[in-house]
């Protein structure tokens, strides 16, 4: 059995038999694909690890305790189609008693702010001192690559250590200018933020380390219980995070891991007793959460077509080497991944070109390949529903420059010039290594054109010029505006979140902090 990993265009691939087999080692062999024949050198495969119940959790947590269930669901290997592992399901009457024991915990009391801190750094040397298995399981359920892994670890350490040090100034009161008011001069008054309650976090596929830690650990810092539900596809580093935190000194009785799919998710938005649902998904499912949370606070990560800009003054090899990073790790599946470059007329056919040479030097195939940019996708149907799209775009008109091919769940990087803008791949979010380049005459050409999707996260302009600049931020009408880089360009310490159709609320350890949160007014008469 033999796989490799390739450069676009070659599109031979060597199909597996079925087996166990996790993590893999291969080189990446070939160079520009124009210059060599449609077939990929490999070499064989190192059988490394087997299946990850041998190792990780896949039990159920709550109660303080680990629990197993009547139903399990399999964890597949997103590149081998095989299965890794297999998942007990939180059943109702489960997801009844979390929840129920999280809100008596709380009632009860929860740790102050300095012990929630030394908790939070704590969790955040432990799994520094841990990163590998972290990486490892990281890798094995989400088919995402071995750079892809480093780079989520070694974020998600930071998430912890910032929620840590924002659980220190949680107490930082707002003080009132209560004797402003007629009759009020000896009157003082401050504002609290009080912890919310329980907490709800439904967390998404492809980003189950980070993103989970980007709601869990503001949660724990701002005081409230947790009850994590991991996505179906990559639940066991959901499970790695609650073992973490247990370890690091939170306390069980003030947590909750529930594994499942739909039907956990919405037994948890029926629960009267969830004061705070933090979610990062669809638009379609966002609008599900935001109905069924009446009026409950939400926070609500959702669907994007991002934009990056590039202006003729724009230096290119920046821009070509972001643009390339942000539209193919993590094969695409990501909410700000680029999706449409936006080139001045005047450098279409220079960006095009360059572009091209770029998505065509972009290594994919073998995640556990070191070198490798791009992956298979989270499943065979999302990988068959983006080259769909491509298909049905070059029946409308547009042309495939590099890419366009797949072989199973691995979908080439792809570039397309030509789409009509009523085609999917420019219309509809992709979620795919695929990326349309598209020219406008002026900027505000440009950023009509961002303006009149119904999604609104984030945006990237490349630009020397500071009024180009300082008009797009102004006019963009998105959560995000990076200048001089793309819109994917987040770092985990900036507010995150977008508006229109993208969402509402933010992310980022303090501004979650806020949401997580309900204000208390005190007065006293002096």
């Amino acid at each position: 059995m033999a796989f490799w990993c390739c450069r676009v265009p070659a599109v031979s691939f060597a199909r597996p038999t079925h087996s166990t087999i996790l993590k893999m080692h291969c080189v990446p062999l070939m160079r520009h694909a124009a210059q060599q024949s449609s077939s990929c050198r490999y070499v064989p495969w190192i059988n490394r690890v087997s299946r990850m119940n041998d190792q990780f959790e896949s039990r159920l947590f709550l109660k303080n305790g680990w629990q197993t269930s009547k139903s399990t669901f399999d964890v597949l290997n997103k590149f081998s189609g095989d299965s890794i592992a297999t998942v007990f399901e939180a059943d109702q009457e489960q997801v009844a008693a979390a929840i129920a024991h999280c809100r008596d915990a709380f009632g009860k009391g929860v740790p102050n702010p300095y012990e929630r801190s030394e908790i939070l750094r704590r969790a955040a040397d432990i799994l520094s001192d841990e990163r590998a298995l972290f990486e490892a399981t990281y890798e094995a359920e989400t088919g995402f690559t071995k750079s892809d892994a480093r780079a989520e670890v070694s974020r998600c350490i930071e998430t912890f250590r910032l929620s840590g040090e924002e659980a220190r100034r949680f107490d930082a009161n707002e003080t009132i200018p209560m004797s402003g008011a007629p009759g009020s001069a000896r009157r003082f008054g401050y504002l609290r933020r009080m912890p919310i309650g329980p907490v709800a976090a439904i967390t998404p596929f492809n980003s189950p380390l980070n993103t989970v830690a980007h709601k869990v650990a503001p949660a724990i810092a701002a005081g409230n219980p947790i009850i994590l539900k991991p996505s179906s596809q990559t639940p066991l580093c959901g499970a790695l995070i609650i073992s973490l935190l247990l370890k690091a000194g939170w306390p069980g009785d003030l947590c909750a891991l529930l594994q499942g799919t739909r039907n956990v998710g919405r037994a948890l938005l029926s629960n009267p007793d969830i004061a705070f649902f933090t979610f990062t998904g669809s638009t379609e499912v966002g609008r599900d959460v935001h109905a069924a949370a009446g009026l409950r606070k939400t926070q609500l990560e959702l669907g994007s077509i991002a934009f990056t800009i590039v202006a003729a003054d724009a230096n290119l090899d920046d821009a070509i080497a972001k643009i390339c990073s942000g539209a193919f790790r993590k094969a695409g599946q990501v909410c700000t991944s680029v999706q449409t470059v936006l080139a001045d007329k005047s450098i279409l056919a220079e960006m095009t070109e360059r572009l091209a040479e770029a998505t065509g030097n972009a290594v994919y195939g073998d995640p556990s390949a070191e070198g490798v940019l791009t992956g298979p996708m989270i499943s065979l149907a999302a990988a068959e529903k983006a080259q769909q799209r491509i298909d049905n775009a070059v029946r409308q008109g547009a042309q495939v420059v590099r890419g366009g091919k797949r072989d199973r769940s691995v979908l080439q990087p792809t570039l397309l010039v030509g789409a009509d803008p009523t085609a999917d791949v420019r219309c509809r979010e992709m979620f795919a290594p695929v990326v349309s380049v598209a020219p406008f005459n002026t900027l505000d050409e440009a950023i009509s054109i961002v303006n009149a999707t119904p999604y609104g996260l984030a945006s990237g302009l490349f630009t020397t010029r500071i009024d180009a600049a300082f008009k797009a931020a102004e006019r963009l009408d998105v959560g995000n505006v990076h200048i001089n880089n793309t819109s994917s360009a987040r770092v985990d310490l900036m507010p995150y979140g977008g508006v229109k159709d993208s969402g509402l609320g933010r992310e980022g350890p303090a501004y979650a902090m806020r949401e997580m949160t309900h204000e208390k007014l005190v007065t006293f008469e002096l």
